[in-house]
């Protein structure tokens, strides 16, 4: 439409907040990723385990049922369960992970859609926090939210006493998760920005989690040393989780070290994205 028939009005409906601009990138990521029926229905198996938890804390704390078994109780509800629990909900995390994440970067670029991102007010942090936050979220909904959930209602059955001795497992359960949602968020968003294919970047997200346990295992049994396991994600992870719950274990790597290594590997996922993550892309023939 000519500008000159003065008839061409700019938008003048509400706008978005700045702060929540980039909730509408994870909108519209929420609609694609929850369009498939197998990732839905995965994403309610991931609450089976913590419903099962919550019936057997329930029958733990059941008088008539004990009373029959004539038992004090079935098991006992300690940091060694909580871990447990995380163990499991862990593993649902990164299967959902490499589900969701390959396909939440790759389509913009592969489409070249980029520039119409950024020729709004919407810059590259917002962009990549939209898409942050679709992964964390969903993570969180089946880690350190049911987890916590399970705190309380332990903490219902078994009094106030055990809530004050044990609020510890409570900032255990949720410091945990956060370090696992973040690094397996990062680590699917550069592997998304650099592989365009979707199954590809599945694929790399399961390759960089069970190559790199091989490959640190083959470094320690050749170079007789420790160091090797500093390219195992999945020991690293274990190495800072496991004595937040007081857990003893075979692992060698001090937490120091583990952390130290975890928060390289979320550097070089965020370089990666800078790189990745522009208007345009120059190449070079």
């Amino acid at each position: 439409m000519a500008v000159h028939k003065r008839s061409y009005h700019s938008y003048s409906g509400e706008l978005s907040p700045a702060w929540s601009r980039f909730l509408i990138v994870s909108r519209y990521a929420y609609q694609n990723a929850l369009s498939s029926r197998f990732l839905v229905a995965f994403f309610a198996i991931c609450f089976f385990y913590p419903l099962g938890c919550a019936l057997a804390l329930y029958m733990n704390h059941n008088e008539r049922l004990l009373a029959i078994f004539r038992l004090s109780s079935f098991f006992t509800v300690d940091a060694t369960f909580f871990y447990h629990f995380m163990n499991v909900q862990g593993v649902m995390a990164f299967v959902l992970t490499a589900l969701v994440g390959p396909g939440l970067v790759s389509p913009d670029l592969a489409n070249h859609a980029l520039p119409l991102y950024f020729c709004r007010p919407f810059s590259r942090v917002e962009y990549v926090l939209g898409k942050l936050f679709v992964l964390v979220s969903m993570l969180s909904l089946v880690t350190w939210i049911p987890g916590e959930v399970l705190f309380l209602i332990q903490s219902s059955l078994a009094g106030a006493s055990w809530l004050w001795n044990n609020l510890w497992i409570a900032a255990s359960i949720f410091l945990g998760s956060a370090i696992e949602i973040l690094v397996f968020s990062l680590l699917a968003l550069a592997l998304s920005a650099w592989i365009k294919r979707k199954t590809a970047a599945g694929a790399a997200l399961l390759g960089v989690f069970f190559f790199g346990a091989g490959f640190g295992q083959a470094i320690n049994t050749v170079l007789r040393t420790r160091n090797g396991s500093l390219v195992d994600i999945t020991n690293l992870i274990a190495s800072v989780v496991m004595p937040l719950f007081h857990q003893q274990s075979r692992i060698t790597i001090p937490a120091d070290r583990a952390s130290l290594a975890l928060l390289a590997v979320s550097a070089v996922c965020l370089l990666l994205l800078e790189k990745k993550v522009r208007a345009y892309e120059v190449v070079r023939g």
